[in-house]
């Protein structure tokens, strides 16, 4: 058979203050027609899959784009036709096509695209025809929607968050639509709609059982797969919100059943599965008057990059400051202006700097500080998802009475410890470490936590009220904004 593949990703938010150009998707991470013969980084890990797995099964691959812009806000509509078109001109190259595998991310917004999953999917379907396989891979902040649905043969999520299993989905994805392109299957999709905005955290229960619930029920039955897409709560679309997708062997009556029972669970542990988010103030404390060999860990949620925000929200830093904190690692923030003046200066210099609080309202005001520079590093990264590496750029790791602060040139949330130990910065003897991140920090730092906790700090870009969300786009009601968004019909 003939195979064919792409990476084209980004996660929107659609209320960022940071608009996603071509830059974002070139310089961080682009590769064409090779992006699965270089080392593992998150847009080409399922490409290396696919490839490793259509050669050994002597399939003939064919390959276009990889590129994962880190999220931020809308992207500019020239940029996303420029890939788009990029990607199905080496469609058209490539044909006869057998099965297209997809990476995308599923919450991609662009200028006039509110749905660029689907647009791509759409224009996949037109060039291969009725006959071939189409199968996509999204993040589980995916929006669900009606274009990709109707155009895809195979719709597979991300099970986990953060996310540990993206090869293993890639894997998932390519047994299922390359046994329906030899016709052992027809795989149909079946949603159902939550009508809830919300985070869930597989790492904890109830949701680590309902993982594997979802796990249990595939392959048996004429059940193909399971997922469960969380949605992103900070796209303005249509679409946003939880919704269960089930890929059933030629039976949407029963695709259709065991989705709504699944989301019918997910409703009935809406309250338990809902994240407690302490103030600033609440987090220090905890920290400060907790004891043992391990530091606590609070993520600060509201500024993390990997949801869009600039990542240099200084609320934290401010009251750490205020309230005379010693011992406390925070990271990682976006300046590139504080690491340049860092990296002039050299190792050992003491000096005042002004860190943060640079890219509007979302990021607070500069804190000033008086530092010494303890670590630098030219090509600073860290460990990121399944087994990729995140680059960080240029970095500096400073101090401040106290108060060890990373600082980085290329935006991005805190995955692993060693983006603060990689320039230098223990963790151990802290009694408190501050990442700017949501959730993907987990798999890394709480081995090395004697707990964790989640702050939402205020004005941050995704701030975690999500009753509150200013959607212009949605119409059906959800929850939390209303407390029952099935009232007046006739189903759940």
């Amino acid at each position: 058979m003939q195979l064919f593949m792409a990476t084209l990703a980004t996660e929107t938010n659609t209320f960022s203050p940071l608009p996603t150009g071509r830059t974002a998707f070139m310089e961080r991470e682009f590769f064409r027609d090779d992006g699965s013969r270089h080392p593992p980084r998150l847009g080409n890990i399922p490409l290396i899959e696919w490839r490793r797995m259509g050669e050994a099964d002597g399939h003939d691959v064919a390959e276009s784009i990889s590129t994962f812009a880190q999220p931020a806000g809308t992207t500019l509509r020239a940029v996303y036709e420029e890939l788009r078109d990029m990607l199905l001109a080496d469609l058209r190259a490539a044909m006869p096509v057998d099965v297209v595998l997809l990476f995308m991310h599923g919450a991609m917004v662009a200028d006039g695209y509110d749905d660029c999953e689907g647009d791509t999917l759409a224009r996949v379907r037109e060039i291969v025809g009725p006959e071939a396989t189409i199968g996509i891979e999204l993040d589980l902040h995916c929006h669900l929607t009606e274009g990709m649905r109707r155009n895809a043969n195979v719709i597979i999520t991300f099970k986990e968050y953060p996310h540990t299993d993206v090869a293993e989905r890639a894997r998932e994805l390519y047994a299922t639509c390359l046994a329906a392109a030899r016709g052992e299957t027809k795989p149909v999709i079946a949603y159902h709609d939550l009508r809830m905005v919300s985070m869930w955290r597989t790492t904890v229960e109830p949701m680590l059982s309902f993982v594997r619930k979802m796990k249990d029920l595939e392959g048996k039955d004429g059940i193909l797969s399971v997922s469960f897409g969380h949605g992103f709560p900070w796209g303005d679309v249509p679409e946003v919100g939880g919704k269960i997708v089930v890929v059933a062997d030629n039976d949407m009556t029963k695709a259709q059943s065991l989705a709504r029972a699944l989301g019918e669970e997910i409703w009935t542990l809406r309250r338990e599965t809902a994240t407690h988010h302490d103030t600033v103030d609440e987090g220090i404390d905890a920290a400060m008057k907790g004891s043992g060999d391990k530091p606590l860990v609070l993520a600060d949620v509201a500024d993390n990059a990997g949801g869009g925000a600039p990542s240099d929200n200084t609320a934290i830093l401010r009251r750490l400051v205020d309230r005379g904190a010693r011992d406390v690692a925070t990271g990682c923030y976006w300046d590139p202006v504080a690491v340049q003046i860092c990296l002039e200066a050299g190792i050992g210099a003491t000096f005042d700097l002004r860190i943060g609080g640079k890219c509007g309202v979302a990021s607070g005001d500069p804190v000033d500080l008086r530092v010494t520079v303890r670590g630098l590093d030219a090509h600073h990264t860290q460990g990121g998802l399944s087994g990729g590496r995140a680059e960080m750029g240029p970095s500096a790791y400073v101090e401040a009475d106290g108060i060890h602060i990373i600082l980085n040139s290329i935006r991005q949330q805190t995955f692993r410890p060693d983006a603060f130990t990689g320039l230098g910065c223990s963790l151990s003897d802290k009694r408190l470490v501050v990442v700017k991140s949501t959730q993907h920090f987990y798999a890394g730092f709480a081995p090395v936590a004697r707990e964790v906790r989640y702050c939402a700090t205020p004005n941050g870009a995704i701030t975690p009220d999500y009753e509150n969300i200013p959607f212009t786009k949605k119409t059906t009601p959800y929850w939390p904004k209303v407390e029952d968004p099935w009232a007046g019909t006739n189903t759940f």
